[in-house]
Order: structure tokens, then C-alpha cells, then sequence
């Protein structure tokens, strides 16, 4: 497959692609506050800055969209075109959501990973967060 688009127009497209209130994030954001849970957004003092911090819980959300974080499903498959690229760049961020999520939990933290993939399925999505969230949380001694 080849690239129809200049390199300037396609670097201005992907420097565009949002970092934080994206569409999938917003959807669990809407949802879980319509489930009355109350949280935090991108806290900076944290390790990869998670999407959702509900700190009298201990436990953070993080929405990863499956392409740029690796996931297995449809969406996450690479592109054909500049296949190396892709795999480095995906493979580095998939080394720093790891590294992220290890040194949460060292801090005390429970993690959940949401994907994008996800959301299809509201009802799914809803118990899983449940059980996240309203579990106790995991005391390391």
C-alpha cells in the first residue's frame, strides 16, 4: 500500500491525533459518571499521566486506543507500508504503557487498561469497571 499523501500534509495529520480526551476516553468518562464515580484527569505527579485517578481508591483507568498501543484486536494490526517503522514505534510504546504500569503498582496503585475495542460492548465495559473499581485494593506487604 502506498502512501497517497505528501510527507509534510501526513506529519501535519499525524501530529494532529489527540493525546488525552479522545473519543474512547470520553466515552468511559460519560460512562462511569453516569454510574455516579467521581475521579481525576491526566495527573501529572503520576507515572504516564493515567486518564482517570480515583484516588481514595488507589486506582487508575488508562483508555489506550488499540493501534497505537499494540492491542491484539482488529484495530491494532499494522499498516503494510513501512512496516519496520510501525513495529519500533508501536514496540516503544508498548515498553513505556509496561514501564508505566509496573511502577504504579510499586507506588500502590491498581491499574486497569481499557481499550478502544471495548466500548463496542457498553454492558461488558460497565462490569468490568465495576469490578475494578469497587474491588478492595491490593495491599502489598
Amino acid at each position: 500500500m502506498v502512501d497517497n499523501l505528501t510527507p509534510e500534509v501526513r506529519s501535519r495529520i499525524m501530529a494532529s491525533v489527540a493525546q488525552k480526551n479522545t473519543g474512547p476516553e470520553m466515552y468511559v468518562r460519560r460512562l462511569l459518571h453516569r454510574m455516579g464515580y467521581r475521579y481525576a484527569l491526566h495527573r501529572r505527579d503520576l507515572p504516564g499521566r493515567p486518564d482517570l485517578v480515583f484516588r481514595p481508591r488507589r486506582k487508575v483507568v488508562f483508555v489506550h486506543g488499540c493501534f497505537w498501543h499494540g492491542h491484539t484486536c482488529r484495530r491494532g494490526r499494522l499498516p503494510t507500508s513501512r512496516a519496520d517503522y510501525w513495529a519500533e514505534r508501536i514496540a516503544t510504546n508498548q515498553a513505556r504503557d509496561m514501564r508505566n504500569v509496573h511502577d504504579l503498582e510499586a507506588a500502590g496503585w491498581d491499574v486497569c487498561v481499557v481499550w478502544e475495542c471495548e466500548i463496542s460492548d457498553p454492558d461488558l465495559l460497565r462490569q468490568r469497571l465495576v469490578r475494578f473499581l469497587d474491588s478492595e485494593p491490593l495491599i502489598l506487604s
